[in-house]
């Protein structure tokens, strides 16, 4: 490791700008949260700012038990903070990363990250009046947006709504206090599922419904929403939105679940029809990896990460819908169809790099990897 020396991060001709591709970082900083939620901090020996849009995310690349493993967690910290970047990890029961990174990673480690990429940030959608909906460790990428404008004295108009299991697991508890103590345009309530037993409580009980958002913003059709917890409090918020005729176009969600179905007749073809189809005569293209040294042929319009997974190719991957950025590959020739979800940008795909997970092949392909 090289030697530390904070003065270089005085010195603007030393100083070098976080780009999107794979890093090697160290672990500056570990702190708990709550009983099971801990926040990890990131920076670099020499003077890098982390410049990244609040919302986005990085996926971390990691050995656990000799097997290399990606998994993709939001930023929760904020740009305006330039010389690290956080992110907040929830303990999880059977969590192989989750765990590992709670019981293993200390201040002083390095490992290698991805990113930052993601669709799911306040600075594509700007709105003079917010609404930030969170549930659980989901609060962490609004949180990095509320940090942004809290730190940079934005006049944004922000009500900020947090859902918990219980007062015990309010992550940044103190800090939203704090932030909700010192400026008027932060309105923090929380809302919380039960109390334990000595637990006093003097704020929202239960889940979020249309009266209690009444409550908390009673100007809520007319604000911009970004909205992230657990699948099924963001399937309810939707629903709770759309039933009030909230205009869709102002909300944004992050979810790192599957890819919904959007043909919804073709997702329920009979059974007889689907055999039928398979048993047709499919067009065949190649598909070679020249760094692997392998090839193989496979049906028209077949999944990258297929051909990989036939050729006996393994391509990292971690979300596989198109949004970390982990498989990506660079195509040397052939034809394809990329439909990604932000984990690649403009000019890596100028370059001919394309995402695995979500690029599909349509004629004789090569691939270096």
């Amino acid at each position: 490791m090289s030697e530390f020396n904070t003065s270089d991060f005085m010195n603007p001709m030393m100083t070098q700008t976080w780009s999107n591709g794979r890093h090697e970082v160290r672990c500056v900083k570990v702190i708990a949260e709550t009983h099971d939620v801990t926040t990890f901090t990131f920076g670099m020996n020499q003077p890098v700012l982390f410049f990244f849009k609040p919302g986005q995310f990085v996926t971390l690349e990691l050995e656990i038990d000799g097997e290399r493993v990606m998994r993709s967690y939001t930023i929760s910290s904020s740009p305006s903070i330039p010389y690290s970047f956080s992110i907040t990890v929830k303990r999880v029961a059977g969590g192989k990363v989750s765990n590992w990174l709670h019981d293993n990673l200390k201040s002083g480690d390095q490992v290698a990250v991805h990113g930052p990429v993601g669709q799911f940030n306040c600075m594509d959608f700007p709105s003079e009046k917010i609404l930030l909906l969170s549930g659980g460790v989901g609060i962490t990428p609004v949180m990095s947006m509320a940090r942004w404008w809290f730190d940079t004295d934005s006049e944004v108009d922000i009500v900020f709504a947090h859902s918990a299991r219980s007062p015990r697991d309010i992550i940044y508890s103190r800090e939203l206090e704090y932030m909700s103590s010192r400026i008027d345009n932060f309105q923090m309530h929380l809302i919380c599922e039960s109390t334990g037993i000595g637990q006093a409580w003097n704020g929202y009980r239960g889940y979020l419904n249309y009266h209690m958002l009444s409550l908390i913003a009673p100007d809520f059709m007319t604000r911009e929403v970004f909205c992230c917890g657990p699948e099924p409090y963001m399937k309810a918020v939707k629903l709770m939105l759309q039933g009030v005729g909230f205009d869709m176009d102002r909300y944004h969600e992050e979810s790192f679940g599957e890819t919904p179905v959007k043909d919804v007749e073709l997702a329920e073809k009979h059974a007889d029809a689907a055999e039928v189809e398979n048993l047709q005569p499919k067009e065949m293209v190649q598909v070679s990896f020249t760094d692997a040294g392998q090839s193989v042929a496979v049906a028209l319009g077949t999944n990258l990460n297929e051909a990989a997974n036939e050729a006996g190719v393994n391509i990292s991957k971690a979300c596989g819908v198109g949004i970390c950025g982990a498989c990506r590959v660079k195509v040397i020739s052939g034809d394809f169809e990329m439909a990604q979800n932000g984990g690649i940008s403009e000019e890596e795909i100028e370059q001919g790099y394309v995402l695995s997970c979500c690029t599909n092949v349509i004629g004789d392909i090569e691939i270096d990897y």
